[in-house]
C-alpha cells in the first residue's frame, strides 16, 4: 500500500482544512516546495497535491506553487482541484504531473473523464468525495444524490488509473479513516482505491492495509502535527 503525503495549497501556502471548510484552515508552511522536498527526503514515493482555491474557483489558482514543487522533486505527483477541462489536463500533464485527479467533472461531465483516460492512459484518477455515502462536488460545497459506489462503478470500463475516496466528515479531524466504507468501495470495483480523510496514526495505515483491497492512503495533518512519522510509517508499510 502506497502512502501519499498530502500538500494542500491555499493562497500559495501549505494548509489543512477541517472537514473541507476553507474558513477553518491551519497554515503549516509558507514554502510548499520545501515541504515537498522534506517528504521526499523521508522516503515517500508519491506526493498528493490539492489546489484548494482551484476546487472552489473551477480553475487552477495555485499553479505557481505546484510548478515549484514539480521543479524541486523527482517523485511522481498527483494533483486535484479545479481541473475541469481537457486543456487544463493537457497543460498539467505537459508540466510533469504524473496524474490528474478529476472530481467535480466526474459527476458533471463523465464524458470528459472518459476522453481524458483514453488520451492519457494511467494518468487520470477520479476523486470521489462523500458525506454519508453521497458525493459532494465543487470543493465539497455542493452535495448530490449520487452514491459514491454507483459513481465508482460507472467508471469501471473507462480506464482510470485510480479512485481517490475521501470521507469528508473524517478529513482533517484526526479521528481515523472510514476503513469499512473505503474497503466496501474497493471491493465493489476493480479500479485501485486510495483512501483519504482521517488517517491519523500508523495504526490507521495498518488497518487500511489489512483490508487487503486498498491500494494507497493519503495523510496530511497527521504528518504535519507529528502524529505520524513519515519515515517510520513508510518502513512499517514496507515491513
Amino acid at each position: 500500500m502506497i502512502l501519499y503525503p498530502a500538500i494542500d495549497l491555499k493562497d500559495g501556502k501549505c494548509v489543512r482544512l477541517l472537514r473541507g471548510d476553507m474558513d477553518k484552515a491551519t497554515v503549516f508552511g509558507e514554502d510548499p516546495a520545501a515541504q515537498a522536498a522534506a517528504f521526499v527526503s523521508a522516503g515517500c514515493e508519491w506526493l498528493h497535491l490539492v489546489d484548494l482555491n482551484g476546487a472552489f474557483a473551477g480553475e487552477p489558482v495555485n499553479g505557481a506553487a505546484v510548478e515549484a514543487i514539480l521543479a524541486r522533486v523527482s517523485v511522481p505527483c498527483q494533483l486535484g482541484g479545479g481541473i475541469r477541462d481537457m486543456a487544463t489536463i493537457e497543460t498539467w500533464l505537459s508540466k510533469g504531473l504524473a496524474r490528474v485527479i478529476l472530481g467535480t467533472v466526474a459527476v458533471e461531465n463523465p464524458d470528459l473523464v472518459r476522453e481524458a483516460a483514453r488520451a492519457f492512459p494511467g494518468k487520470v484518477a477520479v476523486g470521489i468525495d462523500a458525506r454519508a455515502g453521497r458525493v459532494a462536488t465543487r470543493g465539497w460545497a455542493e452535495e448530490t444524490e449520487v452514491m459514491a459506489t454507483d459513481l465508482a462503478k460507472s467508471y469501471e470500463d473507462a480506464g482510470v488509473a485510480a479512485i481517490i475516496y475521501t470521507d469528508i466528515d473524517r478529513d482533517g479531524a484526526m479521528g481515523g479513516p472510514n476503513v469499512e466504507a473505503t474497503a466496501a468501495l474497493a471491493r465493489a470495483v476493480t479500479i485501485p482505491v486510495i483512501a483519504s480523510g482521517g488517517v491519523s496514526s500508523i495504526r490507521d495505515l495498518l488497518a487500511l492495509r489489512e483490508t487487503g483491497v486498498i491500494a494507497g492512503a493519503i495523510s496530511g495533518r497527521a504528518l504535519y502535527d507529528g502524529a505520524i512519522d513519515l519515515a517510520e510509517a513508510l518502513a512499517v508499510l514496507k515491513g
